[in-house]
């Protein structure tokens, strides 16, 4: 199976803050091998941000991770997700994981974010949208559930 991780799943590998949440992320690890491993260059963007202490264990987290490019198909995709209120306008890079893990052929896009993706009716009008423009459909799930 195909997985994209967005960036939630590789901040939460060093998130001391919740470590229930850094724990479950870490036995989600130890299965990735077993999967083809998607991540893009938004991802590593934004893991770029992160404070210089943690930045570079970040991105070498996605070592072994075919890392997509930002394409206009993903970016015209992503704003139709906005236009269809699957996401907020402003959490545009949301919609944009999700238009990178669409096109990127992904199976399951990864999340530990359950404000705009983990949710139901976000999984029903990513489909939704999906359809309507001929792609395919995808399942977004947490950690635990992948």
């Amino acid at each position: 199976m195909k997985l994209y991780l967005d960036t939630s799943v590789f901040s939460a590998y060093y998130d001391g803050r919740t470590p229930e949440r850094m724990q479950m992320t870490r036995n989600f690890w130890q299965i990735l091998d077993q999967h083809k491993k998607l991540c893009s260059e938004l991802t590593v963007e934004e893991l770029n941000r992160a404070r210089s202490n943690l930045r570079q264990k970040l991105v070498e987290l996605t070592e072994n991770f075919t890392i997509l490019a930002i394409t206009d198909q993903m970016r015209t995709l992503a704003e139709d997700y906005v236009e269809e209120r699957v996401v907020p306008s402003r959490y545009f890079s949301d919609a944009l994981h999700i238009a990178a893990a669409v096109l990127g052929d992904a199976d399951i896009l990864v999340s530990w974010n359950f404000q705009h993706l983990v949710k139901r009716s976000t999984r029903l009008l990513v489909n939704y949208v999906s359809a309507k423009h001929g792609f395919r459909t995808i399942e977004i799930l947490a950690p635990p559930e992948a």
